[in-house]
């Protein structure tokens, strides 16, 4: 498991990258593309490049996963 990149959840910008996603959960690059890939993740297409909001992400993690960034 990868080391968390981020210490609180004011740092990260307000819009989210894959790469950034991973480094805020501790995943890989390659999981954290399947997780914003799957069904109800909070993800926007712009282009060919994945953006997740940095508010619905935080909401998404408190439903689904519990505690907060």
């Amino acid at each position: 498991m990868k080391e968390n990149f981020y210490k609180s959840y004011d740092e990260p910008p307000l819009m989210l990258s894959v790469q950034e996603i991973a480094k805020v959960l501790g995943i890989s690059k390659t999981s954290a593309y399947d997780l914003v890939r799957s069904k109800g993740f909070p993800v926007l297409k712009i282009g060919s490049r994945l953006i997740v909001p940095k508010d619905k992400f935080r909401k998404w993690v408190e439903q689904n996963i519990g505690g907060s960034i």
